[in-house]
């Protein structure tokens, strides 16, 4: 477990995407692999109000009542992209929260991001927001998704001369293939100021699982056609490596590409979903998986 800073919040090294909750998995699917995720000691949920048209939390909130494991699960939500609710004003995050926590079942939420940067919102607006629910205990810490190094060094800055209650944590588009939107300033600022990322798309939509390959159809996912757009030369030579590494590990290339992303300092918990039990257990491994730092700088440079 690694513990977010800031917060009394310990997770689990995977943080399991609750993407396709009520989409590509139906209840009975997402049940068991909520199952299994939790017997393995996973405690760590990330949802959205947008995903599955809301269903996702819901059955994630069914799942919570009916397993009784609220007090041992850390949820993440987050508001801002959902129909009807596209920003980060006062009133969307107000109303956002207050239907998130119904559907979830649950009196407060650990984690609620602001799902992308609203730059039509003034950021004193918005975090003001936030800092209200959190007074109210009906969130417990606030975070961000896809902002860039300016507007979050912004945003930290207001909470910290306003006294508003800051984010510690940020969700960046991130993988062994798509580095370059985090890479620099946004990784060097969330490492300066103790902010926990957590990056989505952690396998590429399927690509860095190994299961698409040149002449390959790679499965029916409804991410394939976006995944198989990864297989180029450059990641070609990524899926060689990470053979080689997984080989060496006796382990699955997903639990290898996993394991990349938590080698760098500011990552506590790379996010990945599953669709069935099956697809769980090939990811699973990363969490005792640690790479060598020869291997993270073959992969690194296998990826450049």
């Amino acid at each position: 477990m690694t513990r977010i800073a800031g917060t009394d919040l310990d997770v689990f090294p995977l943080c399991l995407g609750g993407n396709v909750f009520g989409w590509t998995a139906d209840e009975d699917a997402s049940f068991a692999v909520l199952d299994a995720y939790a017997e393995a000691g996973g405690d760590f949920i990330d949802t959205a109000d947008l995903y599955a048209g809301n269903e996702s939390e819901r059955i994630i909130g069914r799942w919570l009542a009916r397993r009784g494991r609220r007090d041992d699960i850390v949820i993440a939500t987050k508001v801002g992209m959902a129909p009807g609710l596209k920003n980060l004003r006062a009133e969307t995050i107000r109303a956002a929260a207050e239907a998130s926590l119904e559907r979830l079942g649950v009196d407060h939420i650990d984690l609620y991001y602001a799902h992308r940067d609203d730059p039509g919102t003034p950021l004193e607006e918005t975090l003001t927001a936030f800092d209200a629910l959190v007074r109210e205990g009906k969130v417990a810490h606030i975070a961000a998704s896809n902002y860039d190094a300016p507007r979050l060094t912004e945003a930290l800055k207001i909470s910290d001369s306003e006294g508003l209650a800051r984010y510690v944590a940020l969700q960046p588009h991130y993988n062994l293939v798509e580095r370059d939107s985090f890479e620099g300033d946004l990784a060097d600022l969330c490492t300066r100021e103790n902010i926990a990322v957590a990056p989505y798309f952690g396998l590429a939509k399927g690509f860095l699982t190994g299961k698409y390959r040149p002449g390959g159809t790679g499965g029916d996912s409804p991410r394939s056609e976006r995944a198989r757009a990864y297989l180029s030369d450059r990641g070609v030579a990524v899926l060689g490596v990470l053979d080689e590494v997984a080989a060496a590990h006796d382990t699955t290339v997903a639990a290898v590409a996993l394991a990349w992303l938590l080698a760098h300092l500011a990552v506590v918990a790379p996010i990945a979903s599953a669709r069935s039990t099956e697809q769980l257990a090939g990811l699973l491994p990363m969490a005792a998986l640690r790479l060598t730092g020869e291997e993270v700088n073959r992969l690194t440079q296998a990826a450049s």
